[in-house]
């Protein structure tokens, strides 16, 4: 569904990312891994068509993306979850999420059904349609970013670090969500500096080191691999 290959990022003379390749399956969760700095944000913001790579390629659906806008990228059924959020503030919750229907919802199409999982799957966004997206909990910011990301229809989903900045017992629950969009068979490729976290909900994972692919396998192989646990679990 996602493929990536030998793609190199830089900014001016830094270079972000060099030569990274993966693929993701769909219906598959992989789990791209490391530390502050490693480049993992820099790949998502690449594959969404925020940053422009200086070489590689991005396919979606066996159909290369490049050069196309962040907007097309969407309306392709690409959508990313950015790092902080990045919801409207002066949007209610309903309107936040209203908002993502834009590149399918055409002729007064319904959007109930959309809505209805949503709020399934986060009853706190139901009780807090009317409030204000300033006015939410960093944890109910993180579950209205994921449900806008669901109301574009996405075929793929980019999430960049949904645990950052939570409190454990939300992060947990954050998690046991996604955990069910998975299930729904959403295909995703989920940033998270937690790697226990991110490999109980992922199949597979890559972990990049300054810009390269220096390990990928299993998820039960990664977690007991002792360069992860060193590197991203303490030794």
């Amino acid at each position: 569904m996602l493929q990536v290959e030998g793609l190199s990022v830089s900014y001016g003379p830094v270079t972000a990312l060099d030569g990274v390749s993966l693929a993701v399956s769909k219906g598959e969760c992989v789990a791209l891994l490391g530390s502050n700095g490693a480049g993992k944000t820099t790949l998502l913001r690449t594959i969404s068509g925020l940053v422009k790579a200086r070489l590689g390629s991005v396919s979606l659906d066996g159909k290369a993306i490049d050069g196309m806008s962040p907007e097309n990228r969407v309306r392709k059924g690409l959508c990313h979850v950015p790092e902080r959020r990045r919801i409207f503030p002066g949007l209610t919750v309903l309107e936040n999420l209203e908002v993502a229907t834009a590149p399918w919802r055409r002729f007064g199409a319904s959007i109930a059904t959309d809505l209805d999982r949503v709020f399934e799957l986060f009853p706190r966004l139901r009780e807090r349609r009317p409030q204000y997206g300033w006015s939410l909990s960093g944890g109910e910011q993180q579950m209205l970013a994921i449900g806008r990301a669901l109301m574009s229809r996405p075929s793929v989903l980019l999430l960049d670090e949904p645990s950052l900045g939570l409190a454990p017992l939300l992060a947990e629950e954050v998690y046991a969500r996604l955990s069910e969009i998975s299930a729904m068979g959403v295909t995703m490729l989920l940033v998270e500096q937690n790697t226990a976290m991110a490999l109980s909900v992922a199949s597979r994972g890559y972990v990049l080191e300054h810009g390269h692919v220096v390990l990928a396998g299993a998820s039960t192989d990664l977690i007991t691999n002792p360069r992860v646990r060193e590197a991203y679990l303490g030794a």
